[in-house]
C-alpha cells in the first residue's frame, strides 16, 4: 500500500490457480482498502471470476495467501467469508427457483424472522431503488429483478467487503447512479468494495484504483480516472478496441415482423401481462427495446418466438404471414432466429458439448441447408464453424457448454443463429455481462445483420448498446410500448424516464 493509504482490509498476495494445463490466476496481487472502491477489470476468461471465487471461498488456491486486516486467513468455504464480513454478488444468480422472493434472502439471514425479513426487503429495497415483491416466486421473475434479490441479500449481510460482479448490468441510468450513490455512501462509512463491470465510464466514475487482469494476470494497477475508456480495454484484451463500423438503413424499407394489438395474460400470479403492443420490424433495420427488467421483455420475447402463442394468429405476422398461432420450429422455418436472455439452460443446455448444442437450432433441413451443412455428420464442422467465426474460445474441442466463461458462450449462441443468415433475429439482452471485446463482436455482428438485409430485434437494457446501433428506439414499461423514435431523437435521460413510467407513452403504435 502507497504510502497516506490506509492499510489494506483484505490483501491477496500471489495467488494462483490451476485447472489441469490452464492457469486462471498467476501469481495475482491484490489489495482493497477500507473506504474503497476498487475495480477489478478484464474481459471473459481474464480470471476475474476464478479470484473472487478464492476470495469468497467457493475454490482454493493453487498458491499464495490471502490477509484479512493484516492477518493471514484460510477462507475454506462461502460460510467462512461471510462470517469475515465478506458479501458476494454472483453474475449467475444463486437462488431457489420455488422459493419466494422473501424466502431466498431468509436462507442467509437464519437469525431473523420471514416477517423481519420481508420488512427489512421492502425497506432496503426502496432505499436503494431495487423494490421488489417479497412473496414474489423466484422462478416468475426475470434475471434482472433475480440480481436484485442478490444484491438486496448481500447488503442485509451487513458486509465490510461488498464484492459486486455486474451490478448495473439490469438498471437504468436514474437506477444505476442512485446504486453509485448507496455505494459512495457505502464507501464513505468505512466499508470496502471490489468492483466488477464491464461498464468502463461508470468505473472511471467510482473508482480510484482499478486492478486489471489479462490471461490470469495482473496487467496494471492504476487510476482509471487518468485512462480513457478505450485505454482501459486495451489493457483488458492486449490490443486496441475498435468501434462498431454503423450501418446505413436500407432506402426502401421492406416489413419483416409485425406486432398487431398483442395483449397475453400474466403466466402465473406475478407475471407481466403484455398490453395492447404493437411494433414494426424493417429488413436492414434494428428495432431497439428498451426498458428495466420486469416490464415485459420476457414475455415479449416469448410471443415473438413462439414460446407462448397470441390468442389470434394475425397479432403477429413475418413477412406479412399470421404466424400468432404457430410454435418456434414453424417460425424459425420462415426464417426466424431467436436468442433468449439467460444462456445457460435457456440457450445453451449446460451439461451438452456445443456441438450437441449447435444441433438445437439446427437440426431441421432449411437450417442446416442455409449453414451450407446438409449431412448429419457435419454438425461437428458447423459447431467448429461458429467457434471460429466467432472469436469462442475454448478449452478444447467441443467442451460441454458450462465450460465456457459467460462472454465465450454468449458469442457462441448467438453466433449459432447469425450462421443461419436468418431474415429476422429476435435477441434479448445480447452482451449482459460480457466484456469489451465480445461486446463489440456481438454488436458487429447484429449490423451486418441489418446491413445484409434483415430485420433485427434487439431488446436489451442497456442503452450505450441501443445508441450505438440501434435504428430506432422505444421503450417497453409495465408491458406496454410506446412509439419507436429514430435514435437520434432520444436523449438517455428522456429513455431512462419512460424505463421509469414517467411520461411513457401509452401503448402506442410503432412508427410505420
Amino acid at each position: 500500500m502507497a504510502s497516506g493509504q490506509p492499510e489494506p482490509l483484505v490483501a491477496l498476495r500471489g495467488i494462483s490457480k490451476r485447472y489441469g494445463d490452464l492457469l486462471a490466476n498467476d501469481g495475482v496481487d491484490l489489495e482493497v482498502a477500507p473506504g474503497e472502491i476498487h475495480a477489478l477489470l478484464g474481459e471473459n476468461g481474464a480470471g476475474k471470476s476464478t479470484l473472487v471465487k478464492i476470495l469468497y471461498g467457493a475454490i482454493q488456491p493453487s498458491a499464495g495467501e490471502i490477509l484479512w486486516q493484516g492477518r493471514a486467513v484460510s477462507i475454506t468455504s462461502p460460510v467462512e467469508a461471510r462470517r469475515l464480513g465478506i458479501g458476494m454478488v454472483f453474475q449467475h444468480f444463486s437462488l431457489f427457483e420455488a422459493l419466494t422472493v422473501g424466502e431466498n434472502v431468509a436462507v442467509a439471514l437464519p437469525d431473523l424472522s420471514l416477517r423481519d425479513v420481508r420488512a427489512r426487503l421492502s425497506q432496503v429495497g426502496e432505499t436503494y431503488g431495487l423494490a421488489l415483491d417479497p412473496r414474489r416466486p423466484v422462478w416468475s421473475l426475470s434475471a434482472g429483478e433475480r440480481q436484485r434479490i442478490e444484491i438486496i441479500r448481500c447488503l442485509l449481510q451487513n458486509p465490510k467487503l461488498l464484492v459486486l460482479d455486474e451490478p448495473t448490468s439490469v438498471l437504468t441510468p436514474q437506477e444505476a447512479d442512485r446504486l453509485f450513490d448507496t455505494l459512495e455512501r457505502l464507501a464513505s462509512e468505512g466499508r470496502a468494495i471490489l468492483y466488477i463491470s464491464h461498464r468502463l465510464e461508470e468505473v472511471r466514475r467510482l473508482s480510484r484504483r482499478a486492478t486489471i487482469l489479462r490471461q490470469g494476470r495482473v496487467v496494471a494497477t492504476a487510476d482509471p480516472r487518468a485512462m480513457s475508456a478505450g485505454d482501459i480495454a486495451a489493457l483488458m484484451v492486449g490490443s486496441e478496441v475498435g468501434r462498431v463500423e454503423a450501418h446505413e438503413p436500407h432506402a426502401q424499407r421492406a416489413e419483416m415482423l409485425r406486432v398487431d394489438h398483442l395483449s397475453l395474460p400474466p403466466q402465473g400470479l406475478h407475471g407481466q401481462p403484455l398490453r395492447d403492443l404493437s411494433l414494426t420490424a424493417w429488413r436492414g433495420e434494428i428495432l431497439g427495446i428498451a426498458g428495466v427488467a420486469g416490464n415485459g421483455q420476457g414475455e415479449l420475447f416469448e410471443a415473438l418466438s413462439g414460446e407462448r402463442l397470441a390468442s389470434r394468429p394475425d397479432a403477429i405476422r413475418i413477412e406479412r404471414e399470421p404466424v400468432g398461432h404457430l410454435g418456434v420450429e414453424a417460425r424459425r422455418a420462415r426464417s426466424a432466429a431467436f436468442v433468449p436472455e439467460e444462456r445457460l439452460g435457456h440457450a445453451a443446455v449446460p451439461s451438452h458439448a456445443l456441438t450437441d448444442n449447435a444441433l438445437l437450432t439446427h437440426h431441421g433441413e432449411g437450417a442446416t441447408v442455409r449453414a451450407g451443412l446438409v449431412a448429419p455428420g457435419a454438425i461437428r464442422t458447423l459447431a467448429d464453424a461458429i467457434t471460429r467465426q466467432f472469436d469462442v474460445r475454448v478449452p478444447h474441442r467441443d467442451p460441454e457448454a458450462r465450460r465456457l466463461s459467460g462472454g465465450n458462450l454468449q458469442k457462441f449462441v448467438i453466433g449459432r443463429e447469425i450462421i443461419r443468415q436468418p431474415r429476422l433475429l429476435v435477441v434479448n439482452q445480447p452482451t449482459w455481462g460480457v466484456d469489451a471485446g465480445a461486446a463489440r463482436l456481438i454488436r458487429q455482428a447484429l449490423v451486418d445483420l441489418a446491413e445484409a438485409g434483415s430485420a433485427v430485434v434487439l431488446i436489451s437494457q442497456d442503452l450505450d448498446e441501443l445508441f450505438e446501433i440501434a435504428d430506432q428506439i422505444a421503450v417497453l414499461h409495465d408491458g406496454r410500448l410506446g412509439p419507436a423514435r429514430p435514435t437520434g431523437e432520444w436523449t438517455r435521460e428522456a429513455i431512462g424516464l419512460e424505463m421509469l413510467g414517467v411520461g411513457a407513452g401509452e401503448g402506442g403504435q410503432h412508427a410505420a
